[in-house]
């Protein structure tokens, strides 16, 4: 048992340490500090303290210094260790040049080490670094190395880091099952107290990476639940609830709970702001894609921005955005460089689904096709409901958008079913969308208007505006792809002078234009305009809106 003296706040310090209690272990290293000199591993801990109060200029000197004072003691492996805990918060601060010498650094003096289990966390970062670079062999020839040595020597962090290293390759190369089964292996081994708590934390972002890849939303809810429970066990660990509560707001946002989702990132954004560069640009791409699918396209367009200056990259939403606001050309450049620097079949998933629709939306059939087909071929090889969902999805709407309208129905109605499953609102009812348009070329009116009310419904409860049709091979109204787009910038409100002014054209070829329209849906009088417009949102036209 602990026995603190009165008036000993170093005591006081190592306890609250010990029982992760990052305020107070801060507060009585302060003032013990100020009583007297602290040795190293003391300076390390007060830094720790500050590092998960979230405080990284405050963290970093006394790293910097315990690290000074391992070198002068002779000993080299503790000081490499403190090396790679402050080339990592250099990282998280978006300081690559000082990051890289202290990784460097501690790259050096373990060289000159016999082996030893610091080896084991320099291991993990050649794991991660050979991830990163989808080199797959090296990747899991680090990580059998990490769990080797933790073996060896008896570590329980280091056996986790190399179960977790294990389960992301086998994922990456299709064997879902065995990976998750050892990722869930190594999350039980993160919230228990049994790991360094900074290692653990980097155990639960590599699951939820892999469980948004995968679209595994249960999985991810059930972890991201109780590790946050793990971190309300720690008082001060602000930062890294604000981690948890970014990886909650991609389920919540994927699962519907949109209002939910935006309060977690605005959090996020506020209590991090100076902390994890990279985490904020993430947490400002999905605020992004929020915006978006609510319509709020300058809101979306500042949120992408921002996330871009994290060096978080705004694909495909911004592309979505694009398409979204009529820039049908940019769209297609925005996402053609998105897949080009993206070589990992999980990352090109959603990159993939947004270039089949953007190229439907660009008339051109045949980049539709192959994005649906590497889809599908990815979807194959992972065999996961989301992905198949996906997959499911950009077939239909090929098909459907070149008038192969009967054989869009079976993928169309699987996607719905997959996405349904998954409990995914705003896919499933932007499918719905998809299928009444292929009953109304069919002649099928009940069916169209099941389906249409379905859509409109849910996205109503969400909050969501419709999405950019893709535009059919042959459409029963006749109206070609400027008059569609005519039509669409009329239901977004503007007036015939700002869809001029947006399309380049005069008023005069406008009102052209919206007579063709007119004539096209039999429309006439005062009110054609505004039948016009319910026509855009609503896909039908009312009984008294027509001519007799």
């Amino acid at each position: 048992m602990d026995v603190v003296k009165d008036n000993d706040p170093l005591a006081s310090a190592r306890k609250a340490y010990r029982r992760r209690d990052w305020i107070t272990a801060r507060d009585q290293y302060t003032a013990a500090l100020e009583g007297g000199e602290l040795d190293s591993g003391d300076l390390y801990a007060l830094g720790n303290s500050h590092w998960w109060l979230g405080m990284l200029d405050q963290a970093l000197p006394f790293f910097q210094e315990a690290h000074r004072r391992y070198l002068v003691q002779g000993q080299g492996n503790t000081a490499a260790l403190v090396a790679l805990t402050t080339g990592y918060s250099f990282a998280l601060k978006g300081d690559e040049a000082q990051a890289s010498g202290w990784m460097s650094r501690a790259v050096r003096l373990l060289d000159e080490a016999p082996e030893c289990p610091e080896r084991g966390y320099l291991a993990h970062i050649g794991f991660e670094d050979a991830f990163r670079a989808n080199d797959l062999p090296a990747a899991i020839e680090h990580a059998h190395e990490v769990r080797i040595i933790g073996q060896r020597f008896a570590d329980p962090t280091l056996l986790a880091l190399g179960v977790l290293g294990e389960g992301r390759v086998l994922v990456k190369r299709g064997r879902i099952a065995d990976g998750l089964r050892l990722l869930d292996e190594a999350m039980v081994a993160a919230v228990s107290d049994d790991l360094d708590p900074s290692w653990a934390g980097n155990i639960y972002c590599h699951l939820m990476l892999a469980c948004y890849e995968l679209m595994d939303w249960r999985r991810a809810t059930e972890w991201t639940e109780a590790t946050a429970r793990w971190c309300e066990e720690m008082p001060g660990a602000g930062p890294f609830m604000g981690i948890c509560r970014v990886h909650r707001a991609q389920v919540l946002q994927a699962r519907g709970a949109w209002e939910d989702a935006e309060r977690e990132i605005r959090r996020v954004c506020e209590e991090l702001s100076t902390f994890h560069v990279g985490l904020i640009g993430t947490a400002q791409y999905h605020l992004g894609d929020l915006r978006r699918q609510r319509g709020d396209w300058t809101g979306a367009a500042a949120a992408f921005a921002e996330a871009r200056r994290r060096g978080c990259s705004p694909e495909p939403g911004h592309a979505l955005l694009c398409l979204a606001r009529h820039r049908t050309n940019a769209a297609v450049s925005s996402i053609e460089r998105a897949l080009a620097a993206e070589k990992d079949p999980l990352a090109r998933a959603g990159l993939l689904s947004a270039a089949a629709e953007i190229a439907i939306a660009a008339d051109d059939p045949e980049r539709a096709r192959s994005a649906a087909s590497e889809l599908a071929d990815i979807a194959d090889r992972y065999a996961t409901t989301g992905l198949a969902a996906r997959a499911a999805t950009a077939e239909g709407i090929t098909l459907l958008a070149t008038g192969q309208t009967a054989d869009a129905l079976e993928p169309l109605l699987a996607a719905r079913e997959a996405w349904h499953h998954l409990g995914s609102p705003y896919e499933a009812a932007v499918v719905r969308l998809r299928l009444a348009q292929a009953y109304e070329v069919l002649g099928d009116v009940d069916a169209r208007t099941v389906e249409t009310e379905a859509a409109d419904g849910e996205l109503a409860r969400l909050g969501a505006v419709r999405p950019p049709n893709p535009r059919l091979g042959v459409r029963p109204d006749g109206l070609t792809a400027r008059e569609l787009t005519v039509l669409d910038l009329l239901a977004a409100g503007r007036s015939n002078q700002e869809i001029a002014d947006k399309l380049v054209l005069s008023v005069r070829t406008v009102e052209r234009h919206l007579a063709t329209v007119y004539r096209k849906l039999g429309l006439s009088g005062r009110s054609a305009r505004a039948a016009a417009v319910r026509y855009t949102l609503h896909g039908e036209i009312a009984a008294g809106d027509q001519q007799s």
